[in-house]
């Protein structure tokens, strides 16, 4: 069973989620991340986290992915 969690901050490295949907937010951002394969339904691990959380290194659709903290608020998730 997979528990919803809206924040990419809340998982801790090894976590794997699915995007649910990328909330209303800036334009660019949105669509920098759906450029960069993060459409819903994809699935992405944590693979390291900043010592403050930021940026959160993602591993996804075979690639390594960087995001700000910014960025990331824009992804709602569930993790599976």
């Amino acid at each position: 069973m997979s528990s919803i969690s809206n924040r990419v901050q809340d998982l801790k490295p090894g976590d794997t989620a699915r995007v649910v949907r990328l909330s209303k937010g800036d334009r660019g951002y949105r669509q920098r991340l759906l450029a960069m394969g993060m459409t819903p339904g994809v699935v992405f691990s944590i693979t390291r986290v900043a010592p403050f959380g930021d940026p959160i290194e993602i591993n996804v659709r075979n690639f390594t992915l960087t995001l700000r903290k910014i960025e990331a608020d824009i992804l709602e998730i569930e993790r599976v």
